[in-house]
């Protein structure tokens, strides 16, 4: 398989290419050059396929270098806990993507790409600098993923002050290969600069750096798989489905909707955004105007200019009238946000943590107009690492896993910098 550029200029590239770019040389988001449709056989296995089936039919086209087996050995390491799909009353599901090591749905891109990048840095001699901009979830789910992995280092961005206290903690406390930048900005900003590292000769060169954001195609692929992993594990006869995706940078409804090409048996999709939402109003007006981002309770959806919304546009030709026929934008504020942790606290007995409910609200709405649907709502972060948020709504507290409750003794190693080229320039280059 090869992978083109959003911006269509240039020659095509190879996994290896792809993986260890990041962008393309254009400045593009790689795509693969054609989405395989599964074949008829898949959908039809009694009683559905397992989580490690599902992995290895829906990558292996995206991966053909490797060999079967060595790629039954990587879907199981990535993959090695569980992705339930839960009751929530009679029509909605939660499909909890929160069991990994980080408890956040980030934690099968990551573990998945720092595995192929270990794949990728084939000789001792290849070394190479993980960079990645993080709004809460990504950077420890991506530090975590790489920690300790040979011939890289971490370097993570996040906007100071933004981010969850828990989820700061997963991060900057780890050392070893993992260094954090508090960047005196919002998550625009450490965006902005790790595109613009990549785009400068110098460090390029000097530094090699791999983006771990969700611009990385080898984050990208395996999110596809939990979308077909859902619909396997409901019954037989169920409506059709209609997934709502809580989105920041929206990489994770773009391999949803990458899924529905390959013949994911689907209804529709809802792009449910909290008040950063230029993606729900360009479905309404056509205009994508991109912004500086507003804070929220919501902080990993805190994105006023999405990276992946060039991937669905490019999917799509550019033509909102057919993007439109998959996907519907709904947006919330704080306060709709609150309102239904509450409800669907004291309705069901969950807890939902700010991004799911979100993702809810949304479903929920689009629900009513969609006919004889079944719901599911990725739910992309275990509720503790919100508690600030969650804790005053449900008025008690939430248990906090001991992996975070470690994480929270230990001591914050981060680094404060200006949000400029420069001050990143000489973070990278000190100890490249």
């Amino acid at each position: 398989m090869k992978f083109v550029s959003t911006r269509g200029a240039g020659s095509s590239a190879d996994l290896r290419t792809a993986v260890l770019g990041g962008l393309a040389p254009d400045g593009g988001l790689y795509l693969p050059e054609q989405v395989p449709l599964l074949p008829e056989s898949f959908f039809a296995r009694p009683g559905g396929a397992s989580l490690g089936e599902t992995a290895v039919a829906v990558l292996h086209p995206y991966l053909e270098e490797l060999a079967e087996p060595d790629l039954k050995g990587l879907v199981n390491d990535v993959f090695s806990f569980d992705i339930p799909l839960v009751r929530l009353g009679s029509d909605v599901r939660v499909l909890e993507l929160f069991h990994g090591p980080t408890l956040a749905f980030k934690d099968v891109g990551a573990r998945f790409l720092a595995r192929l990048v270990s794949r990728c840095l084939r000789d001792a001699d290849d070394r190479s600098t993980v960079l990645v901009a993080t709004s809460g979830d990504t950077g420890s789910a991506v530090a975590r993923a790489f920690l300790g992995v040979p011939r890289t280092r971490v370097v993570v961005l996040y906007p100071e002050g933004q981010v969850s206290p828990v989820q700061q903690k997963q991060f900057t406390t780890l050392g070893d290969n993992v260094r954090a930048l508090a960047v005196a900005g919002t998550f625009d900003d450490c965006q902005r600069l790790v595109k613009e590292a990549f785009a400068d000769d110098e460090l390029r060169r000097t530094v090699r750096p791999i983006s771990a954001n969700s611009i990385n195609i080898g984050r990208l692929l395996p999110q596809i798989v939990y979308y077909f992993h859902a619909v396997a594990q409901l019954p037989a006869g169920e409506p059709p489905v209609l997934f709502a995706t809580p989105s920041g940078n929206f990489g994770n409804l773009c391999a949803g909707l990458i899924a529905k090409r390959m013949g994911l048996p689907v209804s529709g999709f809802v792009a449910a955004t909290n008040v950063n939402d230029v993606v729900p109003v360009y479905l309404e007006t056509g205009e994508f105007r991109p912004r500086s981002s507003r804070r929220t309770i919501s902080s990993a959806m805190d994105v006023g200019d999405p990276s992946n919304f060039d991937r669905i546009r490019f999917l799509y030709g550019d033509d909102r009238t057919a993007i439109r026929r998959d996907l519907t934008g709904r947006r919330y504020d704080d306060d709709e946000t609150r309102t239904a942790i509450r409800e669907v606290r004291s309705r069901y007995g969950y807890t939902l943590d700010p991004h799911t409910a979100v993702g809810y609200l949304g479903l929920r709405a689009v629900m009513e107009t969609h006919g004889d649907v079944t719901g599911v709502v990725l739910a992309t972060a275990h509720p503790a690492k919100f508690r600030d948020e969650v804790e005053p709504e449900i008025g008690e507290s939430v248990e906090l896993p001991a992996r975070l409750a470690e994480c929270l003794e230990r001591e914050d190693r981060s680094t404060r910098m200006a949000p400029e080229l420069a001050a990143l320039r000489i973070v990278l280059t000190e100890t490249a």
